[in-house]
């Protein structure tokens, strides 16, 4: 899969069958969005192109509002997207000034002068251009003066219930990573590099990773105690995940998370891990004595085990 940051370098596409969006996740609806492009595209000895957005449209549009949380970063939505066999994907680079572009003329300037596009699929509730005002009607009536075929998908449905990159937000921030992980396929997961805590965990025989995650606008989940599966160094281990202000032996404001990695005792300050969210245990709580966290710690530890037993 190649990846094109700069429509301006000479680089040219013979008639592509193209789909855009943020994929934020590239959920299960996504997936099929991609599927049904790849297939139109071998068919018809096409490239298919995901033309997306570096940075999220959110964060330019709302620079102020630091609550701005996504799926992925770039990197982990490229490595999803590079699964979906995908040939091309355009980072475009996303300004409030490409912000005001109609949604006519962001199809005639790039979609056709620049990529000369030949189909297009988009999800069911696609919106483009300036305001988002673009929508499925519009670019069809494009299609047919700009001479390129559009194909809409239907929303993938679960149990009558439709997947969006929202509804997975929505699910992470309360805790749902159940939930989250049927929308996504596979489990929410975030990387991090390990640093150095209080290291209380060790003193009452449950030594943790504290985790530190880099990127600001990766959205991490609800406060609570969870299943987890942790990559170090490519080899994975089972595990039990706070998050949280720890409150029985500090008050904080600041969140933290640690992760207790089962059977293993090898020093990783300093690595960068990765953690697959799985079942959500327990809500955070304040304990009356370290002796009453650490009987709690042991059933967190057992409910984790038996739990992960199912994946």
């Amino acid at each position: 899969m190649r990846v094109i940051r700069n429509l301006d370098s000479g680089i040219l596409f013979s008639k592509p069958v193209l789909t855009l969006g943020t994929f934020d996740g590239v959920h299960l609806g996504h997936q099929e969005i991609l599927r049904n492009l790849a297939e139109r595209a071998r068919k018809n000895g096409k490239e298919s192109v995901l033309f997306t957005f570096d940075p999220h449209p959110r964060i330019i549009l709302d620079p102020i509002n630091h609550s701005v949380k996504l799926i992925d970063t770039l990197e982990e939505r490229l490595k999803k997207l590079e699964e979906t066999r995908l040939d091309t994907v355009i980072l475009f680079p996303f300004t409030k000034e490409f912000s005001q572009l109609s949604a006519s003329a962001f199809v005639e300037e790039i979609l056709v002068n620049k990529l000369d596009v030949s189909e297009m699929f988009v999800g069911y509730d696609h919106h483009f251009g300036k305001n988002r005002s673009g929508n499925f009607n519009e670019l069809k009536q494009l299609g047919a003066a700009l001479d390129f075929r559009v194909s809409q998908i239907e929303a993938v449905q679960l149990e009558s219930d439709s997947i969006s990159s929202t509804k997975i937000r929505k699910a992470i921030s309360e805790g749902n990573t159940l939930q989250a992980m049927r929308f996504l396929g596979v489990p929410y997961q975030f990387s991090g590099e390990v640093i150095k805590g209080n290291q209380l965990g060790r003193t009452i025989g449950f030594p943790t990773a504290n985790v530190s995650v880099k990127e600001e606008t990766k959205l991490i989940p609800a406060h609570g105690v969870y299943a987890v599966r942790i990559e170090i160094n490519s080899n994975w281990y089972k595990g039990v995940m706070n998050i949280g202000t720890k409150p029985t032996v500090q008050d904080a404001l600041k969140t933290t998370i640690e992760v207790f990695i089962f059977d293993f005792s090898t020093d990783i300050y300093g690595e960068e891990i990765r953690v697959l969210v799985y079942d959500f245990i327990r809500s955070e709580q304040r304990f009356s004595s370290i002796e009453e966290l650490k009987l709690q710690l042991k059933k967190d530890e057992k409910t984790a085990r038996n739990l992960l037993r199912k994946y």
